[in-house]
């Protein structure tokens, strides 16, 4: 059996096919980047129509790359939400039109939760953890972080995902993005404030919040603080080289707060594992922290499918098929949120 996964919720267009097992045979991504950047963030508008584009291409890309044929897929599973409303529907109406070409069942993933599946679709660089046999007989902790979106989720098994903490205000991606912009670095931020780092060990004080009594996340506070010393030392002449060492203070703050507050989570549900989910998870102080220093085993997805792919939408849309949690009756629904359908 073979599943084709759509992803369109932002500006990424993706298409990935996993069989049976969940291993994971074409991921094919069409990427935005280059366009928005120009304008310094994602315009729906024109991401809509990159979707339009590219969506059919792509399919057959993904085709190619599996060595398949329409005929081979039993399933299309589609990313009906959170995102962007226009993109949503590119993916959704393709997805739709394809079942009805093919004759085959289509349903909905949340986006959320397929970032969260992608730690069990089988690749090469992506083994099983021992602990992800264990859904179902003990509590999983998700840490989701994914564009607008930080979340901590309980997985308590297959299709049961509970939200137990979110941000109040700036999502951690949304901060790298905005610090960026403050800095003069170019989008998308993660990256870019990354590589800056880099070029420093040196740190300057920032705050963390850490909401205490509550599992939710703020970084509108952390990303004021970076605009605050940005305003006061910017006519320094030697303000240039002050910048790396922002950036480096900036993402160890983030770094600092997303691990700290999820093995407290980790640790008081007792879970036997943790995953690490959601674009954010491609920065690599952040990955090294939780494979370096977290006292309970970590799920991380390789890169690949870290950032918006549809082979995560894929291997989500087999868990849901295999508990029979799916209907063909569905539209977009921009504002889901984790564990929901």
């Amino acid at each position: 059996m073979f599943v084709l996964g759509i992803e369109s919720s932002c500006d990424e267009t993706s298409v990935g096919i996993v069989d049976g097992d969940g291993n994971v045979l074409s991921n094919i991504i069409s990427s935005q980047v280059d366009i928005h950047s120009f304008y310094g963030g994602i315009v729906p508008e024109v991401a809509s129509r990159q979707h339009i584009s590219h969506i059919q291409k792509v399919c057959l890309a993904a085709l190619s790359e599996a060595s398949i044929d329409w005929s081979d897929i039993k399933l299309i599973a589609v990313t009906n939400g959170p995102g962007l409303a226009g993109s949503l529907l590119v993916g959704v109406n393709f997805a739709k039109g394809l079942s009805a070409s093919l004759g085959i069942p289509v349903f909905p993933v949340n986006h959320m939760d397929g970032h969260i599946y992608a730690a069990w679709a089988k690749t090469d660089q992506n083994k099983l953890l021992d602990f992800q046999s264990l859904v179902g007989e003990q509590n999983i902790t998700c840490l989701v972080v994914s564009g607008g979106h930080t979340d901590l989720a309980i997985l308590k098994k297959y299709g049961e995902i509970k939200l137990i903490g979110e941000t109040k205000d700036d999502a951690a991606g949304e901060a790298f993005d905005k610090v960026a912009r403050i800095l003069g670095l170019r989008y998308p931020g993660g990256p870019e404030i990354q590589k800056v780092a880099e070029k420093t060990n040196e740190v300057d004080s920032l705050p963390r919040a850490w909401m205490k009594g509550t599992d939710n996340f703020s970084f509108s506070g952390l990303k004021t603080a970076v605009y605050n010393k940005v305003k006061k030392y910017k006519n320094d002449k030697n303000f240039s080289s002050y910048i790396p060492i922002l950036a480096n203070s900036f993402q160890e703050s983030v770094v600092d707060v997303l691990f700290t507050k999820t093995i407290n989570v980790a640790l008081r549900e007792k879970s036997s594992g943790i995953v690490l989910a959601g674009g954010v998870a491609a920065n690599l102080p952040l990955r090294n922290q939780f494979l370096e220093h977290s006292p309970i085993p970590v799920a991380i997805p390789e890169f690949k499918l870290c950032t918006d792919n549809g082979a995560m939408i894929a291997m989500a849309g087999l868990v849901n098929y295999n508990l029979r949690t799916f209907s063909q009756d569905f539209d977009v629904k921009p504002n889901l949120r984790v564990g929901e359908l």
